[in-house]
């Protein structure tokens, strides 16, 4: 077997997957949970407008994480 260049490594391809999945997946899970707890928080104080926050909350959260990641993808690159 011959040595792969480093960049064609299956190990450095996964790598590189596994930043883009988190990209993918954070901000639906940032959003979902932010509304969760915004909800609980809604039924727990009898409230009717805690979950509007909660969900801008967990959006901006996400946006957070996704422009981390990218960075941090493009720096490495």
């Amino acid at each position: 077997m011959e040595d792969m260049p480093d960049e064609q490594s299956p190990k450095k391809q996964w790598m590189n997957a596994e930043k883009y999945i988190q990209a993918g997946l954070g901000l639906p899970a940032a959003t979902f949970i932010g509304w969760a707890i915004g909800t609980l928080l809604d039924r727990w104080l009898h409230k009717n407008w805690i979950y509007v926050v909660g969900l801008l909350v967990g959006i901006v959260a996400g946006f957070v994480q996704l422009i981390r990641v990218a960075m941090s993808a493009e720096s490495k690159n």
